[in-house]
């Protein structure tokens, strides 16, 4: 009895068993089961479709363009429009044009690249240090001062350059140089020198800050035990400190190489009086002359070269890891002594500072109140370029604060960049909320992934991806080319890697016990966000908000290749009034799109109680 019993206690166990091990089919049903009452899935479905389109198909247009028939092409290659062609691959990188179309354009941007790398290495390794780790006077005023040029616009700088050394190459007034009796050499006044100088100038705040940061973590009782086994000065720099701030370094360089891919304000502004294009201007000159095919294969291979440097980063954070120092209650942060070169130390760092902030704010402003260059008598002062009328000009009858054009362009630029803010700061706290809270991981890192790859592609070029998805009628969509709406949308989408990154990292701080209180308590979805996620995260939203519209107010790439003269933005404006030599009344508005960027970024920091340069000068 006991042996037949035996199986038969034993089968239902099994039987238990067995139940009680759920397929794969089963686990996957389920999910989806609970996944489908959570509003956060459909939430981030539609916002899952939403970016794809207004991001990834943009760009996939665009790389299409580059081997598709384009108008007007079809004769010429024997195909129908929109059929298979490597006519534009050909063109642009074996043609006897394709030197002018690429090759020239890649290695100038290379090396202005490479000379701005360098040189901002130079001046931002020194002064971070000056900064962090010695007892320069001012180092707390120097901290923040020493970030301004990154606040403004870099063409804001290209403008001041061109005051002051611009000579007979181009019309309009002369530089104050000339005015004064010396005439610039074109190397000077423009090309490779002086872009090479301004992006310099202008990115040193990249590696102040990063080199800095790195200095501040660094323990000097590692210099000290170097040095008591007989280590000399050069050896402690070249074998222990330079290979723990390599990372630093690195991501500098890298961040700097992916900016001035995309720069184009400058190259425009010094490059096209002698014609040195770069990768960004050889782009707007495609476009402008309507070879789309070739305006795409320009514009992928931006796009490749920007996301390969930009993946190479995100590699050498990674490896940042292996340089991390263990600290303890005993590691130290000793500032040096400068002694006698103390005084010399803060000369050098105001001298950067007037180089780079004062001098240029200081000619253009000066500009505007002269009527003839580099004239310093009473009489040639004037405030006719801000207030004056009837002016003796053909094409500005006022100053420019009596325009109606700039007022046009305000009221443009505050609808167009404000509507994309507030929008960007919506759709960010969702993707963060979406992120955080779905259960559906493949959901969160797609939109994790989609809305930071607009960081990847320099601006110009996610420009021409959306002029080509917009440009004409696709199904039931109307071609947005010229309208206010497709400033809006690419600007949002633009600007989705600050916004999104915002929305996620203040979701990631803010647990679920108040909203399973609410739910418990029989709120909604749309409840709880309006009572309890929003008015808890209007700090972030307002962050998600601010940093797009500062950002976009100072924007050029964007607007230069989809705005037109009826949606004209204060960056065209006074883009289109450097076009016509107009240099005071430009210089005025290039003043007032400074004063904007950094008032702005001074409210941001005020709002979220952040400092660029926090710690940099404690």
């Amino acid at each position: 009895m006991a042996f037949l019993s035996e199986p038969t206690k034993a089968a239902p166990a099994v039987g238990a068993g067995a139940s009680a091990v759920p397929s794969s089919w089963q686990v996957w049903r389920y999910r989806l089961k609970v996944a489908s009452r959570e509003p956060t899935t459909l939430i981030g479905v539609l916002t899952a479709l939403l970016f794809t389109y207004l991001i990834v198909v943009p760009i996939i247009s665009i790389v299409l363009d580059a081997v598709r028939v384009q108008f007007g092409h079809e004769r010429r290659l024997g195909k129908d429009f929109g059929d298979l062609t490597l006519y534009y691959l050909d063109r642009t990188f074996t043609s006897p044009v394709s030197v002018d179309l690429f090759w020239r354009p890649l290695f100038n941007t290379l090396s202005v690249a490479v000379g701005a790398i360098l040189l901002s290495l130079l001046i931002g390794t020194i002064l971070a240090w000056l900064i962090s780790r010695t007892d320069m006077f001012g180092r707390r005023w120097f901290a923040t001062a020493l970030i301004v040029p990154y606040m403004l616009p870099a063409w804001t700088f290209a403008l001041a350059w061109t005051t002051l050394f611009k000579n007979r190459t181009v019309g309009g007034q002369p530089g104050w140089f000339e005015a004064l009796g010396w005439t610039p050499p074109d190397w000077v006044a423009y090309g490779r020198f002086p872009i090479t100088i301004i992006l310099a100038l202008h990115y040193t705040p990249f590696v102040i800050l990063l080199f800095g940061s790195a200095l501040r973590r660094f323990d000097s009782q590692l210099e000290d035990s170097a040095r008591i086994l007989g280590a000399k000065r050069y050896q402690v720099a070249m074998q222990i400190i330079l290979p723990l701030m390599r990372p630093a370094l690195m991501s500098s360089m890298i961040l700097i190489f992916a900016k001035c891919l995309g720069e184009f304000g400058v190259p425009y502004v010094l490059g096209l009086p002698v014609k040195f294009e770069v990768l960004s201007t050889s782009l707007f000159r495609s476009i402008a002359s309507r070879q789309t095919g070739v305006a795409g294969v320009v514009a992928a291979s931006i796009m490749l070269i920007g996301i390969i440097t930009l993946m190479i980063d995100a590699r050498l954070v990674r490896e940042a890891r292996r340089f991390v120092t263990i600290g303890s209650k005993g590691s130290m942060n000793r500032q040096s002594r400068l002694g006698k070169l103390r005084l010399p130390a803060t000369g050098f760092a105001a001298t950067i500072f007037m180089l780079s902030v004062g001098l240029p704010l200081l000619t253009l402003f000066l500009s505007t109140i002269m009527k003839l260059p580099a004239q310093f008598t009473l009489d040639n002062f004037t405030l006719d370029y801000w207030i004056g009328r009837d002016l003796h000009t053909v094409a500005l009858q006022t100053g420019v604060l009596l325009s109606p054009d700039l007022w046009a362009a305000a009221k443009n630029t505050l609808m167009i960049v404000g509507l994309a803010s507030v929008a960007s700061g919506i759709l960010g706290l969702l993707v963060g909320y979406v992120v955080i809270r779905t259960p559906v991981r493949a959901l969160s890192v797609y939109l994790r992934q989609v809305t930071f790859l607009p960081y990847l592609v320099p601006g110009i070029a996610f420009a021409a991806a959306y002029l080509s998805l917009f440009a004409v009628p696709r199904g039931p969509m109307p071609a947005l080319y010229g309208t206010v709406t497709i400033l809006v949308l690419a600007l949002m989408a633009d600007q989705m890697p600050y916004a999104s990154r915002a929305g996620i990292s203040a979701m990631t701080q803010l647990g679920k016990d108040p909203e399973e209180a609410a739910q418990i308590a029989g709120a909604g979805w749309f409840r709880r966000m309006m009572s309890i996620v929003i008015p808890i995260q209007k700090g972030s939203l307002v962050t998600g908000v601010l940093l797009p519209f500062i950002s976009g107010i100072k924007g050029l790439s964007l607007f230069v290749i989809l705005a037109v003269p009826s949606t004209d933005v204060l960056t065209t404006y006074s883009l289109r009034l450097v076009d016509y030599h107009y240099t005071q009344a430009a210089n005025a508005v290039v003043l007032i799109i400074a004063a904007i960027a950094y008032l702005g970024t001074l409210a941001a920091q005020k709002l979220t109680k952040t400092n660029l340069a926090e710690g940099l000068g404690s």
